[in-house]
């Protein structure tokens, strides 16, 4: 399978952007996720594809760019979604669904079908989960940078709060993700990009 280039990924983000603000923040957030993931991976020692890996952390958000409206303001009700929004987006670009697949199984710690039946959410009932180690590295090493305004790193302990509102199996799932991958040291990122660490 040929995956796409550093420079053939970022064209589809300039591509399918709508705007210069929402590349700026899309883009960046994906290689951050990108140096974490990598990072972990070789710090861990994994037996991951790391080119697999390179390629779903560059375009697991990219479906983010379909919830802008003609405004420029970002569809937050229905922010659930990007993930399918992106596997689609990239199936139509001729890209192997094993890259698709970053976009529909990274949000959170994964969705069950289970959950989007009880929370009503906006997604076909099917299972959104990690289906690889890589899938999982990736929506592992997302949690630790968010698309907020500002942007921020966010602390393996600061999620782990957060996702317990989501029940305790999601903090449970984190809990081991965590002692596979272990922790990143988001300082050096967080110095780079002048986001801050919560």
């Amino acid at each position: 399978m040929r995956l796409p280039t550093d420079a053939e990924i970022r064209a589809l983000h300039e591509k399918h952007a709508p705007s210069e603000e929402a590349f700026d923040l899309v883009h960046t957030h994906c290689e951050i996720v990108c140096a974490i993931a990598l990072r972990l991976a070789d710090r861990a020692g994994l037996d991951v594809d790391a080119e697999l890996v390179r390629a779903g952390s560059l375009l697991h958000d990219i479906g983010v760019y379909l919830l802008y409206d003609e405004d420029g303001r970002l569809d937050h009700a229905g922010y659930v979604r990007h993930g399918i929004l992106g596997h689609e987006l990239l199936r139509g670009e001729g890209l192997p669904e094993s890259l698709c697949r970053f976009c529909s199984h990274h949000t959170g710690v994964g969705i069950s079908r289970e959950d989007v039946l009880r929370q009503g959410l906006p997604l076909p009932p099917r299972d959104y989960l990690a289906g690889s180690a890589e899938e999982e590295l990736v929506m592992f090493a997302d949690k630790f940078h968010s698309k907020t305004d500002p942007p921020r790193f966010v602390t393996a302990d600061a999620y782990a709060v957060d996702v317990r509102r989501y029940g305790e199996d999601k903090a449970e799932v984190f809990a081991s993700m965590r002692a596979v991958f272990g922790v990143p040291d988001l300082g050096p990122l967080a110095a780079a990009y002048g986001h801050e660490v919560v």
